[in-house]
């Protein structure tokens, strides 16, 4: 069976920490670049495709007016529902 384990999950356990997850938001609203970022040894996402991934997320970062804790919001939220692999 296939691990169906989000990034929210690996944060409940504690896999992924604030800090880590705070620090790949605001690295990616500083550059949107897509590919795979080392979120935490040996986690890894491209948060351009988790972003493309959620609608909500996408349309945030595509608003001219959107400001940065909104911004934020949606990639942390984003991450959060991509699948840990």
């Amino acid at each position: 069976m296939a691990d169906s384990r989000t990034f929210g999950d690996l944060y409940k356990t504690k896999d992924l920490t604030e800090d880590a997850l705070a620090a790949a938001v605001a690295a990616y609203v500083a550059d949107l670049a897509p590919g795979p970022r080392e979120i935490a040894p040996g986690i890894t996402l491209d948060i351009a495709a988790a972003v493309a991934a959620s609608a909500w997320a996408t349309g945030v970062l595509g608003r001219e007016e959107a400001t940065e804790p909104h911004k934020r919001a949606a990639v942390r939220t984003a991450m959060l529902l991509a699948q840990a692999e």
